[in-house]
């Protein structure tokens, strides 16, 4: 039987059943009934509202299933729930017992006080408060707008799962993932897989990690990495704060500076870029590429220091340095690496070592030009030993302060002694034989270097000098006092790269020469 007409009746006697129906509510245009072996099916014509469990559904045109509790609903469809949520779009299909209503259209959005989401098929839960989308969708509040092929929407909690080429916008930054949760009210997004933070301060990668859009504040548990024009930050977990530019990772820490090339690693690492401030502790270590030649530092602790005006950098390190360089190697218990004018500065018990030399001081500079040792300046009880391989014995200069200057090819030129100078040299006619060992004591000394022995040299002051014969030579008189030939300590790339720890010798014993020595070389006295 089919009935056409007004819907004008009561609301009651049109709902088909007990109050769980949809309730059809008066004022539509029109309205058939069709029955059909028990099941009753309405079509209703214009100015449609439907009302269930509070909400209330208009359409241009509804066929009602009685029996199942089914909604079909077209054109200019929307539900208001309450006085928060509107669903809006082309098609509906409202499944009343479930109380699922599935919108689909050009444009299927659901609406709440702050936000809209928007996708061609919605899936809204009205029992839970749960809206899904398994098309492209997109949901914009007034800070953000976020994309993503998957998504769901807790309308009661204000949490987002989203998934598959998620994307989140604003005026601050832009975040992309392959899944992110978004807590709407704590401004925290919680995201899984390849990740990408760009804001105006930096870009940030991770896999796994949190991320407040509204303080700028994050915190990863898998390998991150943030970079911008003047520095790369990289832990095995990492917190961040993008406002204040501020990092803390842990794990494999890697700190790089891009203007002067410059590479801090550690177990820990702490970053403030508004300052310039850097620290790494654990196996920290320091890698600075100038040229083709890098150096190396290690330490405890170590700082990178960058002055904003000019763009240079300090590195200081801090307890049970090493430095390694192909040119020249050392320890110490304090280093300050400028490198704005290539100087090092060694503090508390320096000491270096070069292919032949050992330099040590209260105090040690050293000035690099072309990335080559060029100068070392040693500064109270300085003593400086340089190896002659021909005699298998050393050259050796003290005093209070120290000028030693080298060659293009790092090998020692000269050195100039200020204050108590002493030195013991081995002394050789123009046919490279030893004439004897020549031990002086002037106040200050200007000694030059060939081929790692000493070959002129000129006093200012009254000099005491004493030339003594090769069978005259006393094992005593070999040695000025406090010489310690310590190349067991000499660091090796492996040892300052703390690739290993060995274990070094603190005194050598001092070589012994030869009864027949090969001439090599020509040194006049």
């Amino acid at each position: 039987m089919a009935l056409t007409g007004l819907a004008q009746g009561r609301p009651g006697a049109l709902s088909g059943g007990p109050s769980e129906k949809v309730e059809l509510l008066p004022g539509a245009d029109s309205l058939t009934i069709i029955n059909e072996n028990g099941i009753e099916i309405r079509r209703v014509i214009n100015n449609v509202r439907f009302r269930h469990k509070g909400s209330i559904l208009y359409c241009n045109l509804a066929i009602q299933n009685v029996s199942s509790n089914v909604i079909e609903a077209y054109g200019n469809v929307k539900i208001v729930q309450g006085d928060t949520i509107t669903v809006t779009g082309d098609t509906l299909f409202y499944y009343g017992d479930t109380r699922l209503a599935v919108m689909s259209g050009r444009k299927a959005e659901l609406k709440d006080k702050k936000r809209t989401l928007t996708s061609k098929r919605l899936e809204y839960d009205m029992a839970n408060g749960m809206a899904y989308y398994r098309l492209p969708g997109k949901t914009v509040d007034e800070e953000n707008v976020l994309t993503s092929k998957e998504g769901v929407y807790n309308t009661r909690s204000k949490v987002f799962d989203y998934y598959k080429d998620v994307k989140l916008v604003n005026e601050k930054y832009t975040l992309t993932t392959d899944t992110l949760i978004y807590n709407s009210i704590t401004k925290w997004s919680y995201f899984n897989g390849p990740t990408r933070i760009v804001n105006k301060d930096g870009t940030l990668f991770a896999l796994r990690g949190q991320y407040n859009t509204e303080t700028g504040e994050s915190s990863f548990s898998t390998r991150t990495t943030v970079e911008n024009e003047d520095y790369t930050l990289t832990g095995d977990s990492l917190f961040y704060d993008s406002q204040k530019q501020i990092g803390f990772a842990r794990g494999n820490v890697e700190i790089f500076a891009r203007q002067d090339k410059t590479l801090l690693t550690g177990d820990e690492g702490v970053y403030r870029g508004e300052v310039g401030f850097s620290k790494v502790y654990g196996h920290a270590l320091v890698k600075s590429v100038v040229s083709d030649d890098t150096l190396y530092i290690r330490a405890d602790t170590l700082y990178s220091i960058e002055n904003k005006v000019d763009s240079t950098r300090k590195l200081i390190g801090d307890k049970n340095v090493y430095i390694f360089k192909t040119d020249f190697q050392g320890r110490c218990d304090s280093i300050n690496y400028n490198t704005a004018d290539s100087t090092i500065l060694f503090f508390r018990d320096p000491i270096l070592w070069g292919d032949t030399y050992q330099m040590e001081a209260d105090s040690i500079s050293a000035f690099l030009v072309n990335n080559k040792v060029n100068r070392m300046l040693l500064r109270s009880n300085s003593f400086v030993i340089s190896e002659d391989t021909l005699v298998r014995q050393f050259n050796q200069v003290k005093g209070r302060t120290i000028n030693a200057y080298f060659t293009e090819e790092t090998k020692l030129k000269q050195v100039l002694v200020d204050g108590n100078g002493q030195s013991a040299y081995y002394a050789m006619d123009e046919e490279e034989h030893l004439i004897g060992l020549n031990r002086v004591e002037c106040g200050k000394m200007n000694l030059q270097f060939r081929n790692n022995r000493v070959y002129r040299i000129a006093f200012l002051g009254r000099p005491n000098g004493n030339l003594i014969p090769p069978q005259n030579i006393k094992p005593a008189e070999r040695q000025l006092e406090g010489f310690n030939w310590r190349i067991g300590e000499k660091p090796s790339l492996k040892q300052t790269t703390w690739g290993r720890e060995e274990k070094v010798e603190k005194e050598v014993k001092t070589k012994e020469p030869e009864k027949k020595v090969s001439p090599t070389a020509s040194i006049p006295r």
